[in-house]
């Protein structure tokens, strides 16, 4: 296994040069700006860059937003030349999705490059076109020698730190982009709808930072146009579409994408809101998050509005992409014994234990949106994540969770992995029976890391039922420190095709990896 990123092929270091050249010759709409403008002259532009998400060895869906009503059209080819392209004609993008598109790619030929560009067309007349922009990705492969790589964190413009044009942006994308992933794990809080962006915010030594700011930004998100904008709002940083342009994506949400420490059925008791129930903001949310990102299940009848989900790559890899915030039960102090909601909910616990026993992939990644064995805090009495404080027998949430490691066991599910985001630190957790109260489980490893550009958090304490060992920690002794005063954190998930083995890496912003292990294959626990 090589420490080092993956070099990309000189033809698609030409086409990357490419596509960033066509990004960096349009101009953005001015901040602020809510919606296209319908003008009837000129070509459609697509300034906003393109996206593709949820790769797999044949498939991939394309994304784009125009600055006007437009059709998408999609080329896929194996050079750089577009030689012998392939067209996919794609939606006809307008105001009822903020005039953003995905266009689904199929047949695709696994393990290889593809290159691709979109194109919008005029649909009153499709000879005038727009500036094609330029992407490309690696199909998940076929062949187990291949191997996988994949980076993950999460948590962006939390906190009032926002785009500051001081420090280059969210500058850490483009140290991500630079390493050459196959794909990149987004674990959540991909926005602050709830986190509102001030032009400037004094530091502790007396520097000020800087953000760019938008309308949208200037309050806590309520209406479908003011969620809209929260996803737009870090599509104006300039690091994160290069990022897009190069790095598939696979997305999950968290409660920030609606407001801090939300659950269904919630009625706020918050003044900032005019809007008191949480389910039309999740819904509203949940619209903008389906228009901005390209996801599987949310196109398509079987899932329809669905977050979770199995991301197929390769023989190696599977990731299960939880939902752990639109099933579960109220926050509470979670000491009740009996719990069939928990953070999942009964129907999707189901589906996870369905998928994990049917997956041959010699890893399995449980993309989880918050950790198991740290203990979070909602107020002074209630608990957002899992945990809850008590070192004893499961309770509440965590009955759930002993459930489901009970089966991983009993089935002899071999592989499984944790990752998540959420805390805004890095860590390493080891779970261990012989450490536990709740013994009937096989050992694993959780891994946590972010925030990507956000505040810095001190460590949460752990929750003994499971038997957490904290192995590696990173963290801040003060709450929300800034970017400017410590680096970003992310993960980095290598998997050699020789061997099977499976390495973590804990990296800071700058370069630098904190923190290695390696895990072997086929084993039920490690």
């Amino acid at each position: 296994m090589s420490n080092s990123p993956r070099n990309p092929s000189p033809a698609r270091r030409s086409v990357l040069r490419g596509s960033l050249a066509v990004s960096a010759a349009l101009t953005l709409p001015a901040v602020g700006a809510a919606a296209p403008a319908f003008a009837l002259s000129g070509r459609p532009r697509a300034a906003w860059g393109v996206q593709v998400g949820d790769v797999t060895s044949s498939s991939a869906l394309v994304w784009v937003r125009s600055d006007r009503p437009a059709r998408m059209i999609v080329e896929t080819s194996a050079t750089e030349s577009f030689r012998r392209a392939r067209a996919w004609h794609g939606p006809l993008v307008g105001s009822g999705t903020d005039f953003t598109g995905t266009t689904p790619l199929y047949g695709l030929p696994p393990g290889e490059q593809v290159h691709y560009r979109v194109t919008l067309a005029d649909p009153q007349d499709p000879r005038r076109t727009g500036e094609p922009v330029y992407g490309t990705f690696r199909t998940a492969p076929a062949r187990r020698r291949d191997g996988a790589r994949f980076l993950w964190s999460g948590d962006i413009a939390g906190q009032g730190w926002g785009i500051n044009p001081d420090i280059g942006g969210y500058a850490v994308y483009d140290e991500m982009r630079r390493l050459d992933p196959d794909f990149f794990l987004c674990s959540g809080d991909n926005i602050y709808a709830d986190g509102v962006i001030e032009p400037s915010v004094p530091l502790p030594d007396g520097r000020i930072w800087r953000n760019v700011t938008t309308e949208e930004k200037s309050k806590v998100a309520e209406t479908l146009a003011e969620y809209r904008g929260n996803f737009r709002y870090n599509l104006l940083d300039h690091n994160l579409r290069e990022f897009n342009a190069q790095v598939p994506s696979i997305v999950q949400w968290d409660d920030h994408e609606v407001r801090n420490n939300w659950y269904p059925g919630q009625i706020l008791d918050d003044s900032r809101y005019t809007e008191k129930n949480v389910d039309v903001l999740a819904a509203r949310s949940m619209r903008a998050f389906r228009e901005y990102f390209p996801v599987s299940t949310l196109h398509g009848r079987s899932g329809e509005g669905r977050m979770h989900r199995v991301v197929r790559h390769g023989p190696l890899l599977d990731v299960f992409v939880l939902d752990m915030r639109s099933f579960r039960n109220a926050n509470s102090p979670g000491r009740q014994a009996d719990d069939t909601t928990g953070i999942l909910g009964a129907e999707q616990l189901r589906w996870l234990k369905h998928e994990l026993s049917r997956s041959r992939a010699v890893w399995k990644v449980i993309a989880a949106d918050m950790p198991l064995g740290l203990v979070v805090t909602d107020g002074a009495t209630d608990f957002e994540a899992v945990a809850q404080g008590d070192p004893g027998a499961p309770l509440g949430r965590e009955l759930q969770i002993a459930e489901l490691l009970r089966f991983i066991k009993h089935r002899r599910i071999t592989g499984t992995v944790w990752l998540t985001a959420d805390v805004h630190y890095t860590s390493a957790q080891h779970y261990e029976p012989g450490r536990a109260v709740f013994k009937d489980f096989a050992p694993f490893w959780e891994f946590v890391s972010g925030p990507l550009a956000a505040g810095q958090f001190q460590a949460n304490a752990l929750d003994a039922t499971f038997g957490p060992d904290r192995v590696f920690v990173r963290a801040p002794d003060r709450a929300n420190v800034s970017p400017m005063e410590s680096p970003q954190y992310f993960g980095e998930v290598d998997i050699d095709g020789d061997s099977g083995e499976l390495t973590v890496r804990l990296r800071a912003q700058g370069g630098s990896v904190l923190f290695s292990k390696v895990l072997q294959p086929g084993h039920v626990g490690q």
